[in-house]
């Protein structure tokens, strides 16, 4: 099976201390012992950087920290880079449906899903992908 994983799902099975921790990591888990192949965006590296380094505390970590997490994490989920086109495509899809702001990077994911044809999008937030349309909605899983 390939997933891929959104960036909230890998922030909240990465953090030990985020209250949805024990729902993420197990899937987490599967890719890091090659159960499933996992994808993730290379926008997502970034994002993991980002917002695990300005979460409230105890959430935050240190720069060293998530460096140390995000390094590691690659070597077991395959970052997928995107193209000019791809942003294209997913802006378009934005405009499309009438939506704006941050939801775009919401639509980078999905379309990194669709580019390395996956089997499911994993993500503890539906609606962000649901909205995109029926393919990506098809798509959409969230950890139990």
């Amino acid at each position: 099976m390939k997933i891929l994983y959104d960036t909230f799902v890998l922030i909240v099975a990465l953090l030990v201390n985020h209250p949805n921790h024990c729902l993420a990591l197990p899937k987490l888990k599967m890719a890091q012992r090659q159960e499933v192949h996992g994808y993730m965006s290379t926008h997502t590296l970034a994002e993991l950087y980002s917002v695990m380094t300005r979460l409230p505390e105890p959430l935050r970590v240190s720069p060293d920290e998530a460096l140390s997490a995000i390094a590691d994490l690659i070597k077991y989920i395959e970052a997928v880079p995107l193209q000019a086109k791809d942003y294209e495509v997913a802006i378009a899809q934005m405009a499309a449906l009438k939506l704006s702001g941050g939801g775009v990077f919401d639509a980078l994911i999905a379309r990194t899903a669709v580019k390395a044809n996956v089997d499911c999008l994993l993500t503890l937030n539906p609606k962000d992908f649901i909205r995109l349309g029926e393919a990506i909605a098809a798509l959409v899983q969230v950890p139990e």
